[in-house]
Protein backbone atom coordinates (compact mmCIF):
# COMPACT_ATOMS: atom_id res chain seq x y z
CA UNK A 1 0.00 0.00 0.00
CA UNK A 2 1.62 3.51 -0.56
CA UNK A 3 3.04 5.68 1.93
CA UNK A 4 0.77 8.23 3.23
CA UNK A 5 1.30 12.22 2.94
CA UNK A 6 1.94 13.25 6.43
CA UNK A 7 0.10 16.57 7.28
CA UNK A 8 1.46 16.36 10.93
CA UNK A 9 5.03 16.11 9.60
CA UNK A 10 4.07 19.32 7.36
CA UNK A 11 2.76 21.31 9.75
CA UNK A 12 5.74 20.44 12.11
CA UNK A 13 7.89 21.63 9.27
CA UNK A 14 6.49 24.43 9.24
CA UNK A 15 6.52 25.31 12.51
CA UNK A 16 10.71 24.99 12.53
CA UNK A 17 10.58 26.98 9.61
CA UNK A 18 8.83 30.02 11.39
CA UNK A 19 11.00 29.44 14.03
CA UNK A 20 14.26 29.94 11.99
CA UNK A 21 13.02 32.87 11.02
CA UNK A 22 12.41 34.50 13.65
CA UNK A 23 15.84 33.65 14.55
CA UNK A 24 17.46 35.23 11.62
CA UNK A 25 15.61 38.69 13.23
CA UNK A 26 16.89 38.03 16.16
CA UNK A 27 20.36 37.43 14.85
CA UNK A 28 21.17 40.68 13.26
CA UNK A 29 23.60 42.96 14.22
CA UNK A 30 22.21 45.37 16.65
CA UNK A 31 24.62 48.02 14.78
CA UNK A 32 22.31 47.95 11.59
CA UNK A 33 20.38 51.34 10.55
CA UNK A 34 16.27 51.35 10.90
CA UNK A 35 16.44 50.89 6.94
CA UNK A 36 18.12 47.79 6.70
CA UNK A 37 16.40 46.56 9.67
CA UNK A 38 13.38 47.42 7.46
CA UNK A 39 14.33 45.28 4.51
CA UNK A 40 15.40 42.01 6.79
CA UNK A 41 11.56 41.77 8.08
CA UNK A 42 10.47 42.32 4.48
CA UNK A 43 12.43 39.32 3.85
CA UNK A 44 11.00 37.31 6.89
CA UNK A 45 7.43 38.09 5.51
CA UNK A 46 8.27 36.69 2.44
CA UNK A 47 9.76 33.97 4.00
CA UNK A 48 7.46 33.26 6.27
CA UNK A 49 4.44 33.76 3.37
CA UNK A 50 6.33 31.13 1.34
CA UNK A 51 6.90 28.37 4.07
CA UNK A 52 3.20 28.67 5.02
CA UNK A 53 2.21 28.55 1.30
CA UNK A 54 3.84 25.58 1.10
CA UNK A 55 2.21 24.31 4.59
CA UNK A 56 -1.31 25.01 3.08
CA UNK A 57 -0.26 23.29 -0.28
CA UNK A 58 0.84 19.93 1.43
CA UNK A 59 -1.87 19.65 3.76
CA UNK A 60 -4.22 20.09 0.86
CA UNK A 61 -2.49 17.66 -0.95
CA UNK A 62 -1.77 15.21 2.07
CA UNK A 63 -5.94 15.96 2.48
CA UNK A 64 -6.55 14.42 -0.88
CA UNK A 65 -4.00 11.70 -0.81
CA UNK A 66 -5.01 10.68 2.64
CA UNK A 67 -8.81 10.13 1.40
CA UNK A 68 -9.72 10.52 -2.52
CA UNK A 69 -12.93 10.71 -1.39
CA UNK A 70 -13.25 13.63 -0.03
CA UNK A 71 -11.99 15.27 -4.04
CA UNK A 72 -14.30 12.45 -5.33
CA UNK A 73 -17.12 14.56 -3.69
CA UNK A 74 -16.29 17.74 -4.20
CA UNK A 75 -15.26 17.03 -8.13
CA UNK A 76 -18.36 14.75 -8.44
CA UNK A 77 -16.04 12.50 -10.33
CA UNK A 78 -14.61 9.02 -8.42
CA UNK A 79 -10.63 8.57 -8.04
CA UNK A 80 -9.10 5.81 -7.45
CA UNK A 81 -8.22 5.22 -3.60
CA UNK A 82 -4.34 5.50 -4.16
CA UNK A 83 -3.36 9.16 -6.19
CA UNK A 84 0.65 9.89 -5.55
CA UNK A 85 1.65 12.84 -3.80
CA UNK A 86 2.20 14.17 -7.17
CA UNK A 87 -0.91 13.92 -9.10
CA UNK A 88 -2.53 15.44 -5.80
CA UNK A 89 -0.50 18.12 -6.33
CA UNK A 90 -1.19 18.81 -10.00
CA UNK A 91 -4.92 18.51 -9.47
CA UNK A 92 -4.53 21.31 -7.01
CA UNK A 93 -2.13 23.53 -8.91
CA UNK A 94 -2.63 22.39 -12.57
CA UNK A 95 1.44 22.93 -12.89
CA UNK A 96 1.23 26.11 -11.94
CA UNK A 97 1.56 27.51 -8.51
CA UNK A 98 -0.43 27.50 -5.47
CA UNK A 99 -1.66 31.31 -4.78
CA UNK A 100 -4.84 32.84 -2.92
CA UNK A 101 -6.14 36.18 -1.66
CA UNK A 102 -6.34 36.73 2.53
CA UNK A 103 -7.71 34.26 4.35
CA UNK A 104 -11.38 33.77 2.56
CA UNK A 105 -9.59 33.68 -0.77
CA UNK A 106 -7.64 30.63 0.99
CA UNK A 107 -11.13 29.12 2.13
CA UNK A 108 -12.69 29.26 -1.14
CA UNK A 109 -10.01 27.31 -2.77
CA UNK A 110 -9.95 24.81 -0.57
CA UNK A 111 -13.56 24.27 -0.65
CA UNK A 112 -12.99 23.26 -4.44
CA UNK A 113 -11.66 20.26 -3.28
CA UNK A 114 -12.73 19.72 0.51
CA UNK A 115 -15.83 19.47 1.80
CA UNK A 116 -16.91 21.71 4.12
CA UNK A 117 -16.75 19.74 7.31
CA UNK A 118 -13.00 18.35 6.42
CA UNK A 119 -10.96 19.27 9.00
CA UNK A 120 -8.86 21.70 7.06
CA UNK A 121 -11.71 24.24 6.17
CA UNK A 122 -12.48 23.91 10.05
CA UNK A 123 -9.00 24.74 11.38
CA UNK A 124 -8.85 28.19 8.65
CA UNK A 125 -11.93 28.64 9.28
CA UNK A 126 -11.61 29.27 13.24
CA UNK A 127 -11.76 33.20 13.84
CA UNK A 128 -8.84 33.71 15.54
CA UNK A 129 -6.70 32.74 12.16
CA UNK A 130 -8.53 35.42 9.91
CA UNK A 131 -6.23 38.32 11.21
CA UNK A 132 -2.54 36.31 10.87
CA UNK A 133 -3.13 35.20 7.68
CA UNK A 134 -4.61 38.15 6.33
CA UNK A 135 -1.56 40.40 7.89
CA UNK A 136 0.29 38.08 6.41
CA UNK A 137 -0.90 38.01 2.86
CA UNK A 138 -1.32 41.74 2.99
CA UNK A 139 2.67 42.07 3.72
CA UNK A 140 3.81 39.80 1.60
CA UNK A 141 2.29 41.52 -1.58
CA UNK A 142 3.29 44.54 0.13
CA UNK A 143 7.39 43.49 0.16
CA UNK A 144 6.81 41.88 -3.51
CA UNK A 145 5.48 44.65 -5.32
CA UNK A 146 5.43 48.09 -3.18
CA UNK A 147 2.59 49.25 -5.23
CA UNK A 148 0.03 52.11 -4.40
CA UNK A 149 -2.60 49.56 -4.63
CA UNK A 150 -0.23 46.79 -1.99
CA UNK A 151 0.26 49.64 0.11
CA UNK A 152 -3.36 50.48 0.22
CA UNK A 153 -4.19 47.15 0.77
CA UNK A 154 -1.55 46.38 3.43
CA UNK A 155 -2.88 49.71 5.60
CA UNK A 156 -6.87 48.68 5.32
CA UNK A 157 -5.78 45.09 6.81
CA UNK A 158 -3.45 46.60 9.13
CA UNK A 159 -5.77 49.44 10.58
CA UNK A 160 -3.27 51.85 9.67
CA UNK A 161 -3.50 54.79 8.56
CA UNK A 162 0.24 55.46 7.74
CA UNK A 163 2.69 52.38 6.14
CA UNK A 164 6.26 53.57 5.45
CA UNK A 165 6.95 49.90 4.09
CA UNK A 166 6.37 46.02 4.43
CA UNK A 167 9.01 45.73 6.79
CA UNK A 168 8.65 48.79 9.22
CA UNK A 169 5.05 47.60 10.72
CA UNK A 170 6.16 44.36 11.74
CA UNK A 171 9.22 45.41 13.37
CA UNK A 172 7.44 47.38 15.69
CA UNK A 173 5.96 46.15 18.84
CA UNK A 174 6.67 42.42 18.67
CA UNK A 175 4.73 42.63 16.05
CA UNK A 176 6.14 39.66 13.34
CA UNK A 177 6.65 37.37 16.22
CA UNK A 178 3.13 37.39 17.23
CA UNK A 179 2.56 36.70 13.35
CA UNK A 180 4.39 34.15 13.23
CA UNK A 181 3.13 32.39 17.15
CA UNK A 182 -0.50 32.85 15.40
CA UNK A 183 0.59 31.16 12.43
CA UNK A 184 2.24 28.42 14.57
CA UNK A 185 -0.66 27.77 16.57
CA UNK A 186 -2.61 27.40 12.95
CA UNK A 187 -0.08 24.76 11.84
CA UNK A 188 -0.58 23.03 15.81
CA UNK A 189 -4.30 22.82 14.95
CA UNK A 190 -3.85 21.34 11.55
CA UNK A 191 -1.06 18.58 13.44
CA UNK A 192 -3.44 17.71 15.96
CA UNK A 193 -7.06 17.19 13.46
CA UNK A 194 -4.93 15.32 10.92
CA UNK A 195 -5.21 11.72 10.58
CA UNK A 196 -1.54 11.35 9.28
Amino acid sequence: MPKKKSVKRAAQQFSQKAAQTLHFLDSRSPQLSEEYVSWLHEYAVIRLYREFERLVLEALVGAINNDTSVFSEQAGVKFPPHLTDEVCEYLVTGGGYFDFKGRDGLIQRIRRYLPERHYLLTVLGTKNYKGPIDRLCALRNFAAHASPTSKAAAKKVLGAKKVGSAGSWPNKDNRFSQLVKSLQLLGNDMEKNAPY
